[in-house]
């Protein structure tokens, strides 16, 4: 039940910063927090990524799904081993985030993005909380992999 619980938890944030997005920021499309650093945004993004594959919608639906599948058939496997709280931890922050993304693509048709950042004079392409929330999942999971190489196996 806990893990439902931070998934819906991560996805209403996501959804809920959407919301307020679209309502506010839409209108006027940008919002100067420090300027030439930090930045809100106002994106349509119908790709993945970057922005790639755009218009490729109803791929990245299915692919979501899939995604939110094995994650949760993994999560269900790591029950039985309480030790790995890193990987718990990285599958319930990538399926929020996916969760949230796939909420946008099959409502809306496109995601919301809107944290836009420029990083030693880089615009860094846009993107918002469940974004956050997969990239931060998956170093998470890759880290732990790497860390606890050769440890028990599932």
């Amino acid at each position: 039940m806990l893990p439902i619980l931070i998934i819906a938890i991560l996805v209403v944030a996501d959804q809920l910063s959407k919301f307020i997005v679209l309502t506010e920021l839409k209108p006027i499309y940008q919002i100067t927090v420090i300027d030439n650093f930090f930045y809100l945004t106002y994106l349509e993004n119908r790709g993945a990524a970057f922005g790639a594959m755009q218009g490729a919608r109803w791929f990245f639906v299915a692919l979501a799904v899939v995604v939110m599948a094995a994650g949760a058939i993994y999560y269900k496997k790591m029950v039985k081993t309480p030790h790995n709280l890193w990987l718990r931890t990285a599958l319930l922050l990538i399926c929020g985030g996916t969760a949230g993304n796939v909420t946008d693509r099959v409502f809306r048709g496109y995601v919301v993005d809107f944290l836009d950042f420029i990083i030693f004079g880089y615009d860094f392409p846009v993107f918002n909380i469940a974004d956050v929330c997969i990239v931060l999942g998956t170093a998470i999971l890759v880290g732990g992999i790497l860390i606890f190489d050769g440890g028990e196996k599932v």
